[in-house]
């Protein structure tokens, strides 16, 4: 399986590591980037990560004719339409980093590129991976846990100014927003995974004096799911020094809270079930947002392979992430008109 990585920047290196430790023989043949330099110094740093050549290209074209059998898209948000239409055009199977735009709008185009031309489409929604949140979809799945009632989700997490004076970071013209959109999106769509869509919510978001930043470093939500259950949202990158990010679910037969990749089930009848980690990962909420395991975006890919070649959909497939883009722009709608908002279809 040739793959082809587009982009170069912030999680660039983690794709690297999972690409050398895959287990699915996914082969990372080339790198596409603006800068030439850039790129091949890049390229240069993977090949030896990997232990084999990885050619550099700054053309679409170019890179397309080494005849790749999926790509990985890590570029900025706004950079993204242009290789969404070259990719689909040319039935490339394609694994893209979140969010998938900076709109709901923008995001919807490009799932519509790839549904016209029959192309897989999956998200880096890697948070789905972690062996607490399995362990906990499972008894969601089976009805084990009842009825949920209630969710909490908590993003307390920090990024120190150096991080917004990247240009156009926290901007909505690259980005498409702050907080939300760029860090919170993980935590949202897991909870979403797990709980089911959300219908009407009521937000709040706002920029705070510790950052520099056009966008939103806090938000916060009230939530209504479609299954009738309740929630609240608070999300920060103003939390320093940043803590682990959690998800409770208050259910008609236990208490759960999720933690990183912590997971706690007290059940009504006294039992307790426990899952810890057994080597600690961060989780990116601190000044490094880079700091957390590789393995899950490896796992992500592995089961994006395995998904193409049995044509089934992928972990986080495009309809899941485009709900997370709604609530988020639920959010945004919300919080303007301080209104009770419905979450778009």
């Amino acid at each position: 399986m040739k793959v082809l990585l587009i982009g170069s920047g912030m999680v660039a290196d983690t794709h690297v590591l999972a690409l050398r430790d895959n287990t699915v023989g996914a082969r990372l043949v080339g790198v596409l980037g603006r800068d030439d330099r850039r790129t091949a110094d890049f390229c240069d740093r993977a090949s030896g990560t990997l232990g084999y050549p990885v050619a550099a290209f700054i053309d679409i074209d170019a890179a397309l004719a080494v005849s790749p059998d999926m790509a990985i898209v890590i570029t900025p948000p706004n950079a993204r339409a242009p290789f969404a239409s070259a990719l689909a055009k040319a039935s490339i199977p394609t694994l893209m980093e979140k969010p998938i735009e900076r709109t709901l709008g923008a995001a919807r185009a490009i799932v519509d590129t790839f549904t016209r031309a029959e192309t897989p489409l999956g998200l880096c929604f890697q948070h789905r991976m972690r062996d607490a949140a399995q362990a906990l979809k499972a008894p969601l799945l089976a009805g084990d846990l009842g009825d949920i009632l209630h969710v909490e989700i908590r993003i307390p997490w920090w990024r120190d100014q150096a991080y917004y004076d990247a240009p156009g970071r926290g901007s909505y013209d690259r980005d498409g927003g702050g907080v939300m959109i760029s860090q919170a999106i993980h935590t949202l769509d897991l909870a979403l995974w797990l709980a089911g869509p959300v219908a009407s919510l009521q937000a709040q978001m706002q920029t705070t004096s510790l950052h520099l930043m056009e966008a939103e470093d806090i938000a916060s939500a009230l939530l209504t799911f479609q299954s009738g259950a309740s929630g609240v949202l608070s999300a920060s990158t103003a939390a320093y020094p940043g803590t682990t990010e959690s998800i409770a679910l208050t259910t008609t037969r236990a208490q759960v809270l999720l933690e990183g990749d912590t997971l706690r089930i007290d059940w009504h009848d006294g039992r307790q079930d426990r899952h810890t980690p057994e080597t600690e990962t961060g989780t990116g909420g601190g000044a490094d947002p880079m700091a957390f395991s590789h393995g899950w975006h490896q796992s992500v890919i592995e089961d994006f392979v395995d998904a193409v070649q049995h044509s089934r959909p992928p972990i986080a497939p495009p309809d899941q992430a485009l709900h997370v883009h709604a609530v988020i722009d639920a959010m945004e709608r919300a919080a303007r008109s301080r209104t009770v908002t419905e979450v778009a279809e």
